[in-house]
Protein backbone atom coordinates (compact mmCIF):
# COMPACT_ATOMS: atom_id res chain seq x y z
CA UNK A 1 0.00 0.00 0.00
CA UNK A 2 1.30 3.46 -0.90
CA UNK A 3 2.50 5.57 2.03
CA UNK A 4 4.44 8.67 3.05
CA UNK A 5 6.59 9.21 6.14
CA UNK A 6 6.69 12.55 7.95
CA UNK A 7 8.43 13.59 11.14
CA UNK A 8 7.47 16.01 13.89
CA UNK A 9 10.66 17.97 14.35
CA UNK A 10 9.75 20.56 16.95
CA UNK A 11 6.86 21.26 19.32
CA UNK A 12 7.32 24.92 20.28
CA UNK A 13 9.55 27.96 19.84
CA UNK A 14 12.77 27.13 21.67
CA UNK A 15 12.40 23.34 21.54
CA UNK A 16 15.48 21.15 21.07
CA UNK A 17 16.93 20.84 17.55
CA UNK A 18 18.69 17.52 18.19
CA UNK A 19 15.62 15.24 17.79
CA UNK A 20 14.93 16.68 14.32
CA UNK A 21 18.45 15.64 13.32
CA UNK A 22 17.71 12.12 14.53
CA UNK A 23 14.63 12.10 12.31
CA UNK A 24 16.59 13.42 9.32
CA UNK A 25 19.42 10.94 9.77
CA UNK A 26 17.53 7.81 10.81
CA UNK A 27 13.80 8.41 10.39
CA UNK A 28 13.58 7.52 6.69
CA UNK A 29 11.20 10.44 6.10
CA UNK A 30 10.14 12.46 3.09
CA UNK A 31 9.10 15.50 5.18
CA UNK A 32 9.81 17.07 8.55
CA UNK A 33 7.35 19.63 9.89
CA UNK A 34 7.88 22.10 12.72
CA UNK A 35 5.29 23.76 14.92
CA UNK A 36 6.87 26.89 16.44
CA UNK A 37 3.76 28.91 17.21
CA UNK A 38 1.35 29.26 20.12
CA UNK A 39 -0.85 32.15 21.18
CA UNK A 40 1.87 33.29 23.59
CA UNK A 41 4.48 33.02 20.82
CA UNK A 42 2.61 35.54 18.67
CA UNK A 43 2.78 38.02 21.54
CA UNK A 44 6.51 37.38 21.95
CA UNK A 45 7.09 37.94 18.24
CA UNK A 46 5.10 41.16 18.30
CA UNK A 47 7.32 42.46 21.10
CA UNK A 48 10.33 41.52 18.98
CA UNK A 49 8.89 43.48 16.05
CA UNK A 50 8.28 46.51 18.25
CA UNK A 51 11.99 46.57 19.07
CA UNK A 52 13.12 45.78 15.51
CA UNK A 53 10.87 46.20 12.48
CA UNK A 54 12.81 43.47 10.63
CA UNK A 55 11.98 40.90 13.34
CA UNK A 56 8.72 39.04 13.96
CA UNK A 57 9.76 35.50 13.02
CA UNK A 58 11.07 32.89 15.44
CA UNK A 59 14.79 33.35 16.04
CA UNK A 60 15.44 29.61 16.12
CA UNK A 61 14.82 29.31 12.37
CA UNK A 62 18.46 30.20 11.60
CA UNK A 63 20.11 27.65 13.94
CA UNK A 64 17.53 25.04 12.91
CA UNK A 65 18.31 25.41 9.22
CA UNK A 66 22.06 25.56 9.84
CA UNK A 67 21.91 22.15 11.52
CA UNK A 68 19.37 20.49 9.23
CA UNK A 69 20.00 21.69 5.68
CA UNK A 70 23.36 19.91 5.27
CA UNK A 71 21.54 16.65 6.07
CA UNK A 72 18.11 17.14 4.53
CA UNK A 73 19.10 18.86 1.29
CA UNK A 74 21.17 15.98 0.03
CA UNK A 75 18.51 13.43 0.97
CA UNK A 76 15.59 15.22 -0.62
CA UNK A 77 13.80 15.77 2.70
CA UNK A 78 11.45 18.75 2.52
CA UNK A 79 10.85 21.03 5.51
CA UNK A 80 7.64 22.82 6.52
CA UNK A 81 7.55 25.39 9.31
CA UNK A 82 5.35 28.14 10.72
CA UNK A 83 8.44 29.93 12.03
CA UNK A 84 7.41 32.90 9.86
CA UNK A 85 5.24 34.09 12.74
CA UNK A 86 4.14 37.63 11.91
CA UNK A 87 6.94 38.19 9.37
CA UNK A 88 7.33 35.14 7.08
CA UNK A 89 9.30 37.07 4.47
CA UNK A 90 11.83 37.92 7.16
CA UNK A 91 12.12 34.22 7.99
CA UNK A 92 12.78 33.43 4.33
CA UNK A 93 15.52 36.06 4.25
CA UNK A 94 17.12 34.38 7.26
CA UNK A 95 16.92 30.95 5.60
CA UNK A 96 18.46 32.45 2.47
CA UNK A 97 21.33 33.89 4.52
CA UNK A 98 22.04 30.53 6.13
CA UNK A 99 21.79 28.71 2.80
CA UNK A 100 24.32 31.09 1.22
CA UNK A 101 26.76 30.51 4.07
CA UNK A 102 26.35 26.74 3.62
CA UNK A 103 26.72 26.94 -0.15
CA UNK A 104 23.27 25.41 -0.71
CA UNK A 105 20.76 26.45 -3.36
CA UNK A 106 17.14 25.61 -2.57
CA UNK A 107 13.62 26.70 -3.35
CA UNK A 108 11.80 28.34 -0.43
CA UNK A 109 8.06 28.99 -0.43
CA UNK A 110 6.25 31.58 1.66
CA UNK A 111 2.56 31.60 2.56
CA UNK A 112 1.02 35.02 3.18
CA UNK A 113 -2.51 36.18 3.94
CA UNK A 114 -2.96 35.30 7.58
CA UNK A 115 -2.00 38.84 8.68
CA UNK A 116 -5.26 40.81 8.48
CA UNK A 117 -4.35 43.85 10.52
CA UNK A 118 -3.83 46.00 7.39
CA UNK A 119 -7.27 44.85 6.17
CA UNK A 120 -9.29 45.39 9.36
CA UNK A 121 -11.21 48.43 8.12
CA UNK A 122 -12.01 46.64 4.86
CA UNK A 123 -13.13 43.49 6.63
CA UNK A 124 -15.34 45.34 9.09
CA UNK A 125 -16.92 47.27 6.24
CA UNK A 126 -17.67 43.90 4.62
CA UNK A 127 -19.56 42.80 7.74
CA UNK A 128 -16.88 41.13 9.87
CA UNK A 129 -17.74 42.17 13.42
CA UNK A 130 -14.82 40.31 14.99
CA UNK A 131 -16.51 40.18 18.39
CA UNK A 132 -14.70 38.35 21.17
CA UNK A 133 -15.68 34.74 20.48
CA UNK A 134 -15.94 33.80 24.17
CA UNK A 135 -17.92 36.68 25.65
CA UNK A 136 -19.24 38.65 22.66
CA UNK A 137 -17.57 41.95 23.50
CA UNK A 138 -17.33 44.35 20.53
CA UNK A 139 -13.96 44.95 18.91
CA UNK A 140 -14.37 48.69 19.61
CA UNK A 141 -13.18 48.00 23.17
CA UNK A 142 -9.63 47.32 21.98
CA UNK A 143 -9.42 48.30 18.30
CA UNK A 144 -7.33 51.39 18.99
CA UNK A 145 -4.84 49.23 20.94
CA UNK A 146 -4.48 46.35 18.46
CA UNK A 147 -0.92 45.29 17.68
CA UNK A 148 -1.41 42.20 15.52
CA UNK A 149 -4.27 40.24 13.96
CA UNK A 150 -3.72 36.85 12.33
CA UNK A 151 -6.07 34.23 10.94
CA UNK A 152 -5.49 30.50 11.40
CA UNK A 153 -5.06 29.16 7.86
CA UNK A 154 -5.34 25.54 6.83
CA UNK A 155 -3.08 23.19 4.93
CA UNK A 156 -4.00 23.95 1.32
CA UNK A 157 -1.53 26.81 0.71
CA UNK A 158 1.25 24.62 2.13
CA UNK A 159 0.38 21.92 -0.38
CA UNK A 160 0.34 24.55 -3.13
CA UNK A 161 3.86 25.65 -2.20
CA UNK A 162 5.03 22.04 -2.33
CA UNK A 163 3.36 21.57 -5.71
CA UNK A 164 5.31 24.61 -6.92
CA UNK A 165 8.54 22.86 -5.99
CA UNK A 166 9.33 24.35 -2.59
CA UNK A 167 11.91 22.41 -0.62
CA UNK A 168 11.28 24.58 2.45
CA UNK A 169 7.84 26.07 3.16
CA UNK A 170 7.49 28.96 5.61
CA UNK A 171 4.11 30.10 6.88
CA UNK A 172 2.75 32.56 9.35
CA UNK A 173 -0.18 31.61 11.56
CA UNK A 174 -1.73 28.32 10.53
CA UNK A 175 -3.31 25.60 12.59
CA UNK A 176 -0.68 23.44 14.27
CA UNK A 177 -1.78 20.36 12.34
CA UNK A 178 -1.64 22.14 8.96
CA UNK A 179 2.17 21.89 8.84
CA UNK A 180 1.75 18.12 8.63
CA UNK A 181 -1.56 17.79 6.78
CA UNK A 182 -0.32 19.89 3.84
CA UNK A 183 2.55 17.54 2.95
CA UNK A 184 0.42 14.45 3.52
CA UNK A 185 -2.39 15.59 1.22
CA UNK A 186 0.09 16.79 -1.39
CA UNK A 187 2.07 13.56 -1.39
CA UNK A 188 -0.93 11.24 -1.36
CA UNK A 189 -2.92 13.25 -3.91
CA UNK A 190 -6.06 13.23 -1.81
CA UNK A 191 -9.04 15.37 -2.82
CA UNK A 192 -9.74 18.39 -0.62
CA UNK A 193 -13.36 17.27 -0.21
CA UNK A 194 -12.49 13.66 0.72
CA UNK A 195 -13.46 14.43 4.29
CA UNK A 196 -12.41 11.14 5.88
CA UNK A 197 -8.92 11.30 4.40
CA UNK A 198 -8.65 15.00 5.20
CA UNK A 199 -9.55 14.12 8.78
CA UNK A 200 -6.83 11.46 8.74
CA UNK A 201 -4.23 14.01 7.60
CA UNK A 202 -5.27 16.50 10.27
CA UNK A 203 -5.37 13.80 12.96
CA UNK A 204 -1.82 12.75 12.15
CA UNK A 205 -0.82 16.40 12.32
CA UNK A 206 -2.49 16.72 15.70
CA UNK A 207 -0.60 13.69 17.00
CA UNK A 208 2.76 15.01 15.78
CA UNK A 209 2.38 18.74 16.39
CA UNK A 210 3.69 18.66 19.99
CA UNK A 211 6.71 16.56 19.01
CA UNK A 212 8.01 14.71 22.09
CA UNK A 213 4.67 14.83 23.84
CA UNK A 214 3.52 11.76 21.86
CA UNK A 215 6.75 9.80 22.43
CA UNK A 216 6.77 9.91 26.23
CA UNK A 217 7.51 13.53 27.02
CA UNK A 218 5.11 15.16 29.48
CA UNK A 219 3.57 11.73 30.00
CA UNK A 220 1.35 11.25 33.04
CA UNK A 221 1.51 7.47 33.02
CA UNK A 222 4.51 5.52 34.33
CA UNK A 223 6.91 8.31 33.37
CA UNK A 224 9.55 6.93 35.75
CA UNK A 225 9.95 3.84 33.53
CA UNK A 226 10.57 5.68 30.25
CA UNK A 227 14.00 4.78 28.85
CA UNK A 228 16.77 7.18 27.81
CA UNK A 229 14.83 10.41 28.32
CA UNK A 230 18.08 12.33 27.91
CA UNK A 231 17.74 11.56 24.19
CA UNK A 232 14.01 11.58 23.63
CA UNK A 233 13.05 10.56 20.10
CA UNK A 234 10.52 12.72 18.28
CA UNK A 235 7.66 11.16 16.32
CA UNK A 236 7.52 9.82 12.80
CA UNK A 237 4.22 8.93 11.12
CA UNK A 238 3.85 6.58 8.19
CA UNK A 239 0.54 7.48 6.56
CA UNK A 240 -1.18 5.00 4.26
CA UNK A 241 -3.50 5.46 1.31
CA UNK A 242 -6.57 4.37 3.29
CA UNK A 243 -5.94 7.09 5.91
CA UNK A 244 -4.53 4.80 8.59
CA UNK A 245 -1.11 5.60 10.06
CA UNK A 246 1.66 4.13 12.17
CA UNK A 247 3.13 6.43 14.83
CA UNK A 248 6.72 5.56 15.71
CA UNK A 249 10.11 7.22 16.32
CA UNK A 250 13.67 6.89 14.98
CA UNK A 251 15.51 3.73 16.06
CA UNK A 252 17.95 4.12 18.93
CA UNK A 253 16.24 7.12 20.48
CA UNK A 254 14.74 7.36 23.96
CA UNK A 255 11.19 7.61 25.18
CA UNK A 256 8.30 5.39 24.19
CA UNK A 257 5.51 5.21 21.63
CA UNK A 258 2.59 3.29 23.09
CA UNK A 259 -1.18 3.31 22.99
CA UNK A 260 -1.15 5.34 26.20
CA UNK A 261 1.34 7.99 25.04
CA UNK A 262 -0.56 8.40 21.77
CA UNK A 263 -3.90 8.51 23.60
CA UNK A 264 -2.74 11.40 25.78
CA UNK A 265 -1.75 13.47 22.76
CA UNK A 266 -4.95 12.46 20.92
CA UNK A 267 -7.04 14.19 23.59
CA UNK A 268 -4.68 17.13 24.14
CA UNK A 269 -6.42 20.50 23.65
CA UNK A 270 -9.51 18.81 22.22
CA UNK A 271 -12.76 20.16 23.66
CA UNK A 272 -15.20 18.05 21.65
CA UNK A 273 -13.72 14.85 20.16
CA UNK A 274 -16.74 14.51 17.87
CA UNK A 275 -16.28 17.99 16.36
CA UNK A 276 -12.64 19.07 16.33
CA UNK A 277 -12.88 22.20 14.21
CA UNK A 278 -10.13 23.06 11.72
CA UNK A 279 -10.05 25.13 8.52
CA UNK A 280 -9.62 21.92 6.48
CA UNK A 281 -12.20 19.61 8.00
CA UNK A 282 -14.24 18.90 11.11
CA UNK A 283 -12.60 15.85 12.68
CA UNK A 284 -14.69 13.21 14.43
CA UNK A 285 -12.33 11.27 16.70
CA UNK A 286 -14.98 9.18 18.44
CA UNK A 287 -14.34 6.19 16.19
CA UNK A 288 -10.56 6.32 16.35
CA UNK A 289 -8.86 3.06 17.26
CA UNK A 290 -5.31 2.80 18.61
CA UNK A 291 -3.60 -0.59 18.34
CA UNK A 292 -0.20 -1.83 19.43
CA UNK A 293 1.68 -2.69 16.22
CA UNK A 294 5.03 -3.66 17.74
CA UNK A 295 7.76 -2.01 19.80
CA UNK A 296 7.31 1.77 19.63
CA UNK A 297 4.68 1.41 16.91
CA UNK A 298 1.01 2.32 17.25
CA UNK A 299 -1.58 1.94 14.49
CA UNK A 300 -4.13 4.76 14.26
CA UNK A 301 -7.30 4.28 12.23
CA UNK A 302 -11.03 4.94 12.17
CA UNK A 303 -11.19 8.73 12.06
CA UNK A 304 -14.07 10.37 10.21
CA UNK A 305 -14.46 13.83 8.72
CA UNK A 306 -17.18 16.40 7.98
CA UNK A 307 -17.07 19.55 5.82
CA UNK A 308 -15.22 22.42 7.54
CA UNK A 309 -16.97 25.36 9.23
CA UNK A 310 -17.76 28.54 7.25
CA UNK A 311 -15.58 30.66 9.54
CA UNK A 312 -11.90 30.85 10.44
CA UNK A 313 -10.46 31.74 13.82
CA UNK A 314 -8.65 35.05 14.23
CA UNK A 315 -6.20 35.79 17.02
CA UNK A 316 -5.57 39.46 17.76
CA UNK A 317 -3.25 40.98 20.31
CA UNK A 318 -3.68 44.35 21.98
CA UNK A 319 -1.76 46.51 24.44
CA UNK A 320 -3.11 45.70 27.90
CA UNK A 321 -1.01 47.72 30.32
CA UNK A 322 2.05 46.74 32.36
CA UNK A 323 2.88 44.14 34.98
CA UNK A 324 4.94 44.70 38.10
CA UNK A 325 6.02 41.69 40.17
CA UNK A 326 7.54 41.54 43.67
CA UNK A 327 8.76 38.47 45.53
CA UNK A 328 9.76 37.66 49.10
CA UNK A 329 10.77 34.27 50.55
CA UNK A 330 10.07 32.95 54.05
CA UNK A 331 11.48 29.90 55.82
CA UNK A 332 10.14 27.47 58.42
CA UNK A 333 8.58 27.79 60.95
CA UNK A 334 5.26 29.29 59.86
CA UNK A 335 6.53 30.01 56.34
CA UNK A 336 3.06 30.22 54.77
CA UNK A 337 1.61 32.29 57.62
CA UNK A 338 4.48 34.76 57.29
CA UNK A 339 3.99 35.03 53.53
CA UNK A 340 0.26 35.65 54.00
CA UNK A 341 0.95 38.39 56.52
CA UNK A 342 3.40 40.01 54.10
CA UNK A 343 0.75 39.90 51.39
CA UNK A 344 -1.73 41.72 53.63
CA UNK A 345 0.89 44.38 54.33
CA UNK A 346 1.69 44.86 50.63
CA UNK A 347 -1.98 45.10 49.66
CA UNK A 348 -2.66 47.62 52.43
CA UNK A 349 0.27 49.74 51.27
CA UNK A 350 -0.86 49.57 47.62
CA UNK A 351 -4.11 51.17 48.77
CA UNK A 352 -2.47 53.59 51.23
CA UNK A 353 0.08 54.90 48.74
CA UNK A 354 -2.45 55.17 45.94
CA UNK A 355 -0.83 52.76 43.50
CA UNK A 356 -3.35 52.47 40.66
CA UNK A 357 -3.50 48.69 40.22
CA UNK A 358 -6.28 47.44 37.95
CA UNK A 359 -5.59 43.87 39.09
CA UNK A 360 -3.65 42.36 41.97
CA UNK A 361 -2.72 38.68 41.97
CA UNK A 362 -1.05 36.81 44.82
CA UNK A 363 0.48 33.35 44.71
CA UNK A 364 2.58 31.36 47.15
CA UNK A 365 5.42 29.50 45.45
CA UNK A 366 5.84 26.17 47.14
CA UNK A 367 2.12 25.93 47.93
CA UNK A 368 -0.40 27.13 45.33
CA UNK A 369 1.43 28.93 42.52
CA UNK A 370 0.59 26.17 40.01
CA UNK A 371 -2.81 24.95 41.21
CA UNK A 372 -4.22 28.18 42.64
CA UNK A 373 -7.53 27.59 44.43
CA UNK A 374 -7.34 23.88 43.50
CA UNK A 375 -4.21 23.36 45.61
CA UNK A 376 -4.68 20.59 48.15
CA UNK A 377 -4.79 21.61 51.82
CA UNK A 378 -1.46 20.89 53.44
CA UNK A 379 0.05 20.77 56.89
CA UNK A 380 1.32 24.34 56.91
CA UNK A 381 3.90 23.47 59.56
CA UNK A 382 5.44 20.98 57.14
CA UNK A 383 6.29 23.61 54.53
CA UNK A 384 10.00 24.36 54.69
CA UNK A 385 9.85 27.48 52.56
CA UNK A 386 7.34 29.65 50.72
CA UNK A 387 7.86 32.56 48.36
CA UNK A 388 5.25 35.30 48.24
CA UNK A 389 4.70 36.59 44.70
CA UNK A 390 2.51 39.64 44.15
CA UNK A 391 1.76 40.87 40.64
CA UNK A 392 -0.12 44.02 39.63
CA UNK A 393 -1.48 45.18 36.29
CA UNK A 394 -1.38 48.94 35.72
CA UNK A 395 -2.02 51.37 32.90
CA UNK A 396 1.51 52.80 32.87
CA UNK A 397 5.03 51.48 33.31
CA UNK A 398 5.73 54.09 35.98
CA UNK A 399 2.80 52.93 38.09
CA UNK A 400 3.90 49.27 37.86
CA UNK A 401 7.40 50.19 39.01
CA UNK A 402 6.04 51.51 42.31
CA UNK A 403 5.29 47.98 43.54
CA UNK A 404 8.95 47.02 43.88
CA UNK A 405 9.68 49.64 46.54
CA UNK A 406 7.24 47.93 48.92
CA UNK A 407 9.27 44.70 49.25
CA UNK A 408 12.76 45.53 50.63
CA UNK A 409 11.39 47.15 53.83
CA UNK A 410 9.58 43.89 54.64
CA UNK A 411 12.91 42.38 55.67
CA UNK A 412 12.77 44.45 58.88
CA UNK A 413 9.23 45.82 58.90
CA UNK A 414 7.27 42.62 58.33
CA UNK A 415 6.96 39.14 59.83
CA UNK A 416 10.14 37.33 61.00
CA UNK A 417 12.39 37.20 57.95
CA UNK A 418 14.89 34.46 57.28
CA UNK A 419 14.51 33.69 53.62
CA UNK A 420 15.18 35.23 50.23
CA UNK A 421 14.51 38.72 48.95
CA UNK A 422 14.00 38.73 45.20
CA UNK A 423 12.67 42.25 45.18
CA UNK A 424 11.06 43.27 41.93
CA UNK A 425 11.42 41.80 38.45
CA UNK A 426 11.69 44.19 35.48
CA UNK A 427 8.33 45.67 34.51
CA UNK A 428 6.80 43.91 31.51
CA UNK A 429 4.37 45.22 28.93
CA UNK A 430 1.25 43.07 28.75
CA UNK A 431 -0.51 41.97 25.59
CA UNK A 432 -4.11 40.87 25.77
CA UNK A 433 -5.43 38.24 23.35
CA UNK A 434 -8.69 38.67 21.43
CA UNK A 435 -10.04 35.55 19.65
CA UNK A 436 -12.72 36.07 17.02
CA UNK A 437 -14.29 34.43 13.98
CA UNK A 438 -14.33 35.68 10.39
CA UNK A 439 -16.08 34.38 7.28
CA UNK A 440 -13.53 32.36 5.33
CA UNK A 441 -14.74 33.87 2.06
CA UNK A 442 -13.22 37.17 3.20
CA UNK A 443 -9.81 35.59 3.81
CA UNK A 444 -8.97 32.70 1.52
CA UNK A 445 -9.10 34.61 -1.80
CA UNK A 446 -6.34 36.85 -0.42
CA UNK A 447 -3.94 34.07 0.59
CA UNK A 448 -0.75 34.17 -1.49
CA UNK A 449 1.91 31.57 -2.12
CA UNK A 450 5.22 32.26 -3.82
CA UNK A 451 8.34 30.18 -4.25
CA UNK A 452 11.79 31.50 -5.05
CA UNK A 453 15.27 30.07 -5.23
CA UNK A 454 17.68 31.25 -2.56
CA UNK A 455 21.23 30.55 -1.52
Amino acid sequence: MRSVRIGGGLGFYGDSIRPALDIAERGDVRYIAFDHLAELTMAILEKDRQRDGAAGYTKDIGPLMRELLPVTHGRGIRLVTNAGGIHPDGARAEVARVARELGIRLRVGVVRGDDIRPRLAELRAAGAELRHMDDGRPLEEVVDRLLFANVYLGSRPIAQALEAGAEVVITGRTTDAAQFAGPIVHEMGWAWDDWDRMAAAVLVGHLLECAGQVTGGNFSGDWWNLPDMDRLGYPVAEVFEDGSAIITKPPGTGGRVSVDTVKEQLLYEVHDPSRYLTPDVIVDMTGVRLEDAGPDRVLVRGVRGLPPPPTLKVLMGYADGFMGVGMMGYAWPDALAKARMADRIVRAQIARFGIQAEEIHTSYLGYDSLHGPLARPVDEEALNEVYLRVAVRTRTREEAQKLGRLFPPLALDGPPFIGGLSGMAPVRELLGLWPALVDRSLIEPFVQVDVEEVG
